[in-house]
Order: structure tokens, then C-alpha cells, then sequence
């Protein structure tokens, strides 16, 4: 197999521009720069060669440029910032460079990030998840409330646990308005009200294509009096620390459940390469879809870090095997380099 450049596209913290009244956790879902070089491990696991390409505003710059693109294929991570389609700007350039793409494309990241649609479309592939309902400030009453109190209010479309904190819980309609006022005015799009579910989290990375395969299932800690996923509320911790718990026993029959939800999700929504499933119980055990990140982070406390550790592996390892699943997708695992 020839040398390939494969070409990171990618969105540092620190580098979303600074916009005025912009919440403090606007960059979130962005990478540190060890993330980056851990992709570049990968790479050249591989055999390959990594070059750096940048954000999707320096990939523009690129497409605006004659002549031919400087990488084989492109392993995209960039999270974009503001909009709904903001996931989709490098796959779109991308594609109109004609450059192969990691991961899933545009519209699949468009639709994964709009948590409303996302559920729709889970659901109707047969997924249990949430009753919800999208709201601006006008509110939810009566009839129009997805069911009973509590519930969880959270935007529609960001990802990374944006936009949640320790008020995001709701037991009445009073503090559900507040919420959504919060919401609409901080972030600038609807609020996302569903049923809030009370038992474990669990998350399922899922990696390859034709089938697809869904790692370890990771169970994740819950905030002792809130019940929210602690990961949520980190940014949000209080000098002591908050207190958490992890109340599910992950039996082998429940993994198979979480392991096939998360698959079907995957599938529904024509995910490629990699991806990540957030699932949770309800009061009687059942599991439920939360959401979908086709562009999870890579970084080595996040959950592929944390499975490759599991695993007794190097993180560069187990991404060399995301990316070569990916190459083989797109009929590039035995091509010769361009040049």
C-alpha cells in the first residue's frame, strides 16, 4: 500500500472567534492540541503521512487556491460554530475539493446535531427514546408538555453538554420557562424539553461500516441529587465537588440491548467510520436513545481514550484501526499516494 496524506481538518480551543454575549462554553466541543497529535499518531501508524489542514475557515482559504489539493483523503474533526449546519462546513468543502472524507457526511451531521430530528428518526427505525417537544419563549403547557415533571430542557443543536448545568432539570412550569428563556436567549436557537429518564447512562462507541461494530458499552456517573450525567456538569462544579454515584449493574443481557439500540441508531442515521450512542434507562429498566455524536472527540479522557486504556492499548492504535476501516470504505486501502 502507497503513502497517503491524509489531511486533519480540525477546530482548536481557544480559536472560535469571540463573538459578545457568547456563553462561556461556546468552544467546548473544540480539541486541545494533544488531540491533534494523537490523530497524527494514528496516521502514521499507518504507514501514512499526516498533514494538518486546519478549521474549516482555513480549508476555504484551500478551495479558493488553484491547482491540485495537497492531501489523498481527509479525517475530519472540526466542529464548525453557531449554526445548525455548523458540523457540515468541512464535509461540504470537502467535497467540493473532491477530497475523500473520514467519517460521516454532511447531512448525516446536520441531522445528528438537531437533537429534535435526530430522535424522529431513531425512533421511527423502532429505538424507544424520550417524549419531547421543541419550544422557544412562548413555553410548553399543559397538553403541549412532552409528559410529566421532571423534565430536561437542553438546546436543540449543540453537542458536548452545552448549554446544560445543574438547572436543566425541571420540576415545574416555572422553572421550565426559565430554562427555556435561558436557553433561547443564550444560544440562539429553540429549547429541546423531553421526559427526563432516572436510571443509568450509558455510552457505545461504534467504529467501521458493512456492519458496523459497537465497542464496550462504558456506564457513566450520575450527580447524587440531580440525577444529571456528571460529565454534563463539569464545567458547572461546585468548590467541594459534586457527589455521584453509578447505579447500574451492566449485565450481559443489558449490554446486548444498549450494544443493539446504539447499532440501529448508527444505521438509522447513516452514520460512517465512527461514532458515539448516549443512551439511559427509565424508571422500569428500559433503555432509551439520548443522542448521537458522529464526531466524537478523540482525546485521551474521552470514551475511545478510556476504551483503549480498557483495552491495554495505546490510543493511536485503536484510531489507526478507525482510520483503516475508514480507507477501506472508501476504496483507498491499497491506493497509491497523488503525489
Amino acid at each position: 500500500m502507497g503513502t497517503l496524506r491524509v489531511g486533519l481538518v480540525f477546530d482548536l480551543l481557544g480559536s472560535a472567534p469571540q463573538v459578545h454575549g457568547a456563553p462561556a462554553d461556546a468552544d467546548a466541543e473544540y480539541e486541545p492540541e494533544q488531540t491533534v497529535e494523537v490523530l497524527e499518531a494514528a496516521v502514521r501508524r499507518l504507514g501514512h503521512h499526516p498533514v494538518r489542514l486546519g478549521s474549516p475557515r482555513e480549508l476555504l482559504t484551500l478551495a479558493a487556491r488553484a491547482g491540485d489539493p495537497p492531501v489523498d483523503v481527509a479525517w475530519n474533526i472540526a466542529e464548525g460554530y453557531a449554526t445548525r449546519n455548523r458540523e457540515a462546513w468541512a464535509p461540504v468543502l470537502l467535497e467540493m475539493l473532491e477530497i475523500p472524507s473520514l467519517g460521516s457526511d454532511a447531512l448525516t451531521l446536520s441531522l445528528s446535531l438537531d437533537k429534535a430530528w435526530a430522535k424522529d428518526v431513531v425512533a421511527a427505525a423502532g429505538v424507544p427514546v424520550p417524549a419531547h417537544r421543541v419550544s422557544d419563549r412562548r413555553g410548553l403547557q399543559g397538553r403541549d408538555l412532552p409528559g410529566p415533571f421532571p423534565l430536561f430542557v437542553k438546546p436543540r443543536w449543540e453537542g458536548t453538554a452545552k448549554g446544560i448545568g445543574p438547572g436543566s432539570r425541571v420540576e415545574d412550569p416555572q422553572t421550565l420557562q426559565r430554562e427555556v428563556d435561558r436557553v433561547v436567549a443564550a444560544y440562539h436557537q429553540p429549547a429541546l424539553v423531553e421526559s427526563f429518564l432516572p436510571g443509568a447512562e450509558y455510552t457505545v462507541a461504534v467504529i467501521g461500516n458493512e456492519p458496523p461494530r459497537a465497542l464496550p458499552v462504558l456506564q457513566r456517573a450520575i450527580e447524587t441529587t440531580s440525577g444529571i450525567g456528571l460529565h454534563a456538569l463539569e464545567r458547572h462544579a461546585p468548590a467541594e465537588g459534586w457527589r455521584h454515584e453509578l447505579p447500574g449493574e451492566l449485565e450481559v443481557a443489558l449490554e446486548a440491548q444498549l450494544t443493539a439500540i446504539a447499532l440501529r441508531a448508527y444505521e438509522a442515521l447513516a452514520c460512517r467510520d465512527f461514532a458515539r450512542v448516549d443512551l439511559r434507562l427509565d424508571a422500569e429498566g428500559v433503555p432509551h436513545f439520548l443522542e448521537i455524536n458522529p464526531l466524537p472527540t478523540f482525546a485521551a479522557d474521552g470514551s475511545f481514550g478510556i476504551l483503549a486504556e480498557l483495552a491495554g492499548r495505546e490510543l493511536p492504535d485503536l484510531l489507526a484501526e478507525v482510520l483503516a476501516a475508514g480507507l477501506a470504505r472508501l476504496g483507498l486501502d491499497g491506493r497509491e499516494a497523488g503525489g
